[in-house]
């Protein structure tokens, strides 16, 4: 997808239809959105599905947009977007408009840097965060935080929200022992372990099982009859 200058306005056009008309604008290649702002009336709008493909690919929700409506123009954030859940195209785009001097909340990727150890022994990594909520001012938006991986060398390391570099500005939102990385085992190598020691359980069953006692071990005394206590 070719890259979007980000600094260039966004040409939003109004529109007055809402409801079941928006699958008509959608059968023609528009997608529908509103553009919320600050408490005002929200202004729906509407652009071509494949510019604000390019938009949301690079500015995701985190860089500042500028938008023009008609003679109006904003500052604002994407905050939500709705795809279809089988086509996976836009449906609806919400916009937030915001102000230079006020701090925002917004998503901003976390991307992992440098070759992983654990790989090359063959381990894996599961990613379980791949992007992290922040306040700052919108010049002060990061696009990405990035964060050394070199130290994900063993099972079970990890690194957490509290690992990533905190540009200065940016206050981090997320809570701070959330993992956005582990090593692990693969299916493969933990199916073989649980098969060795299932293995080596039944093994040591069976020899139990089975087991003599020793040769000039003592045998159990038998209870006394009831006659030999009379005797």
């Amino acid at each position: 997808m070719a890259v979007v200058d980000l600094d260039k306005p966004v040409e939003l056009k109004p529109r007055a239809v809402v409801g079941k008309g928006l699958q008509g604008l959608r059968r023609e290649g528009l997608v529908p959105g509103v553009v919320h702002n600050h408490g005002q009336a929200s202004l729906h709008v509407t652009a071509p599905v494949s510019e604000l493909e390019k938009i949301y690919a690079e500015a995701g929700k985190h860089h500042p947009l500028n938008l023009k409506v008609g003679d109006q123009d904003f500052l604002a954030l994407i905050k939500h977007v709705q795809r279809h859940p089988v086509k996976r195209d836009l449906r609806h785009v919400v916009f937030q408009a915001i102000r230079r001097d006020e701090k925002v909340e917004a998503e901003v990727p976390v991307r992992l840097e440098g070759e992983i150890p654990a790989e090359r022994i063959g381990l894996i990594i599961l990613t379980q965060l791949d992007h992290v909520e922040v306040e700052a001012l919108p010049q002060k938006l990061p696009d990405e935080l990035v964060v050394d991986a070199t130290g994900l060398a063993e099972l079970h390391d990890k690194i957490t929200v509290a690992d990533l570099p905190v540009p200065e500005g940016v206050t981090i939102l997320t809570d701070p022992e959330h993992p956005i990385a582990t090593v692990a085992e693969p299916r493969a190598m933990v199916a073989e372990e649980e098969e060795a020691a299932e293995e080596a359980a039944e093994a040591e069953e069976g020899t139990e099982e089975g087991a003599e006692p020793a040769e000039g071990a003592e045998q159990p005394a038998e209870a006394e009859s009831a006659e030999d206590k009379k005797g």
